[in-house]
């Protein structure tokens, strides 16, 4: 049996792999040590991740450099990571040799299904027409001066067509009539027409669509990417929504436009920093929506990502094709 350990933090790593899940590692990997080993324990365990060939871990994954690779865990052959995003630890094991693995695939699942809720939503004009409850019985927002297309042949606008983005047009699918704009410069023109979408640029996605989502690659390129200039094109009523990431925002920015006009709005999950500073316009706005970074898996849904991981083990040990692999290409692009 392969040598395998947990690498993270104790808390978080429980509560991605279910007993269940874990039982089935034990049943094909031998864990000479039963728990999880953090960072700071690392030299502790030396003798345990020395001979260690697979890590499993999920959120909290330490970030080590190639050098501790290489002192720690010279026998490693792959990291699963139950988790989504791997841009920030995975470069250093792929340029040891190392294979890692994402459950990206298991992330985008829940993203796609909160992305496509809020669209559905932002479509009838819910997030501008709800009731403040601090306003008593005065509901001035019961009435918008705006004409909101509805769920059918509304106008959609997709930033970004990775796997999130690609699983929320497929749903937007569902909706008759539902034109989708697509503005993703590493998407080809002949994957743009088969998933039956108008790839277009930027500026016509913001100044078009009546909900805008974003679903970016998380790098430097696109830091600040979506600029006060986009969110001042956005239509009357217009809604943008955030689960990617808030450094591709110009938030002060967004927050201009969106004081401009209060038809606007934004229902941002994710913000820079997460969460906002004290002070901050962006808690103040009553056409910014907030939510904690709930879009990825929580509650049960983290179990998916953990049995992702264990199905992509077993064809890796048995030298099958694999489908959740991560190469130094793909850090370019992806989320």
């Amino acid at each position: 049996m392969k040598k395998a350990v947990f690498l993270g933090a104790e808390n978080i790593n429980n509560n991605v792999y279910s007993n269940e899940i874990k039982q089935k590692l034990r049943s094909h990997y031998e864990f000479d040590f039963d728990g999880t080993i953090a960072d700071e324990s690392f030299e502790e365990f030396r003798d345990i991740l020395n001979k260690a060939e697979y890590a499993f871990s999920t959120w909290g994954m330490p970030h080590l450099t190639k050098e501790q690779i290489m002192e720690y865990l010279p026998n490693l052959k792959a990291v699963f990571y139950a988790a989504g995003t791997v841009q920030k630890f995975a470069r250093e094991f792929l340029e040891c040799g190392i294979s890692v693995f994402s459950a990206w695939a298991a992330n985008a699942v829940p993203v796609a299904e909160y992305t496509f809720a809020q669209i559905v939503l932002a479509s009838k004009g819910y997030f501008q027409r709800l009731h403040r409850q601090h306003l008593g019985d005065d509901w001035h927002h019961r009435n918008v001066p705006v004409d909101f297309p509805g769920a059918y042949e509304v106008k959609v606008g997709i930033i970004g067509a990775g796997m999130i983005g690609k699983m929320v047009i497929e749903k937007l699918k569902t909706l008759p009539g539902c034109r989708i704009m697509v503005y993703d410069p590493f998407l080809p023109d002949e994957r743009a027409s088969e998933l039956g979408v108008v790839k277009t640029t930027l500026d016509e996605v913001f100044s078009e669509c009546d909900i805008i989502s974003n679903h970016l690659a998380d790098n430097e390129q696109t830091k600040k990417m979506l600029t006060g200039k986009h969110f001042d094109m956005m239509r009357r009523g217009a809604v943008f929504i955030n689960t990617g990431r808030g450094a591709q925002v110009d938030e002060e920015g967004l927050i201009s436009a969106l004081e401009k006009d209060n038809t606007k709005v934004a229902l941002l999950d994710v913000t820079m920093p997460e969460p906002p500073e004290k002070g901050s316009k962006i808690y103040l706005l009553d056409n910014i929506f907030l939510t904690p970074h709930i879009a990825g898996s929580i509650g049960n849904e983290v179990h998916r990502m953990s049995e992702y991981m264990f199905e992509e083990s077993l064809k890796f040990d048995r030298g099958e094709p694999t489908r959740y692999s991560v190469t130094l290409k793909m850090l370019e692009t992806m989320a």
